[in-house]
């Protein structure tokens, strides 16, 4: 009896010391990343059940500048940006007989038109938020949306009417909620417009660049991406210098808002990466001498004609916009840019971030927004800014 109890506990000793190895293994980090350079931005935001990464990316891109002026810390309200932008939106749809994009997706830029036009208002003021939920979904109005401008669209009174704008802007204030034309913050009362003007922010200091062959450089084009919907231009400039412009902004406390493709597997949710790795049969280098080594993404040198494939053949597509806040480096030296995203924190790796290497970003970055004063000056003197 004795000797089975000995043979016992030899084994549970045995086996508890295969799940200790077992779990150490599994939680221990591939990556380390130490921070290079960080600015200074506000908490992470959740667009939850929308498809509006693109205000959210740039709404959290104009508060990170407002501290960078000096003007202090102010969390801003992505819903008004949305509520501003559906109708002008409705209305090139109509134009277009429903040969245009509609939804919910769009641009940095249009968060810039607003402003020009609207001004921009406190989260706190409006939160786009009017039935009640918890979180954002915009799933049920944005289904009512798009079925009212496509009855439009058909004309079946055999023209259309003015009124169908009042419908469209009766069913964005069920769901959203109407924005107050005056508001008090912090003690003063504002209109969304003097409330720009009283923090001094100018949304024409800031430019879209984005690289690709089938457009000259140094020039500006139309960037062909259904979220384009107004039809902005963008200026095209070579890959080595875009990343030029994101390197030099981040290390000289500039943020970047970034537009690109977060499709692909190589951007991982659950590690918190996103890599462009080379595959087994693309690499004689593949096997590794340790574990470490061996978990660890070897990635890709990545062209510029590389890029033109993936665009031209819908593998680098424009589906997510997000937030570039600093630059770190992996264990090995490899660079990395802090990705500040929105879509919350609860069970984020890194708390809302994600760590995007620089060859992804080289591949897979469609379009960037920065402030003019971020584009070294060799690059700029061949932009007509």
């Amino acid at each position: 009896m004795r000797l089975r109890q000995l043979v016992l506990i030899f084994f549970a000793v045995i086996l508890f010391q295969y799940l200790t190895n077992a779990q150490g293994k599994k939680k221990k980090d591939v990556y380390e990343f130490e921070m290079v350079k960080e600015v200074k931005t506000t908490p992470v935001k959740n667009q939850a059940s929308t498809g509006t990464c693109w205000s959210f990316a740039t709404t959290s891109f104009i508060e990170t500048e407002l501290i960078r002026l000096g003007k202090g810390e102010h969390i801003l309200s992505p819903m008004f940006n949305v509520r501003y932008t559906y109708l002008p939106k409705a209305i090139n749809y109509i134009r277009y007989s429903g040969a245009a994009n509609f939804g919910m997706g769009g641009q940095a830029h249009d968060v810039m038109n607003v402003i020009k036009q609207y001004g921009f208002i406190p989260e706190e003021v409006y939160n786009g938020m009017n039935i009640g939920e918890d979180k954002h979904n915009h799933g049920e109005m944005d289904g009512v949306l798009k079925a009212i401008v496509d009855a439009v669209s058909k004309a079946r009174g055999g023209k259309i009417t003015p009124r169908w704008q009042e419908v469209i802007e009766s069913t964005l204030n069920i769901y959203l909620g109407s924005i107050p034309k005056e508001f008090s913050y912090q003690g003063k009362t504002y209109t969304p417009k003097s409330f720009v003007d009283s923090l001094g922010f100018k949304p024409e200091n800031y430019v879209e660049l984005t690289s690709y062959t089938h457009h000259p450089f140094y020039t500006k084009f139309d960037l062909e991406v259904p979220d384009n919907w107004s039809k902005d231009q963008y200026y095209n400039i070579p890959i080595d210098d875009l990343m030029k412009i994101v390197d030099n902004a981040l290390m000289n406390g500039y943020s970047v808002a970034w537009d690109g493709d977060t499709s692909e597997k190589e951007f991982d949710r659950k590690k918190g990466i996103a890599t462009v790795p080379i595959k087994e049969d693309e690499s004689s280098d593949s096997k590794k001498e340790d574990d470490e080594e061996e978990q660890r993404i070897k990635e890709k040198t990545v062209t510029q004609e590389m890029r033109q494939e993936t665009f031209d053949n819908h593998t680098t597509t424009d589906d997510h916009l997000m937030h570039l806040t600093g630059i770190a480096k992996d264990q090995s030296g490899a660079k990395f840019y802090y990705t500040k995203n929105s879509w919350g924190t609860k069970d984020k790796k890194y708390g809302g971030y994600w760590y995007m290497s620089e060859p992804y970003a080289r591949l897979k970055t469609i379009a960037i927004m920065v402030h003019k004063d971020a584009i070294p000056a060799e690059i700029k003197t061949k932009l007509v800014l």
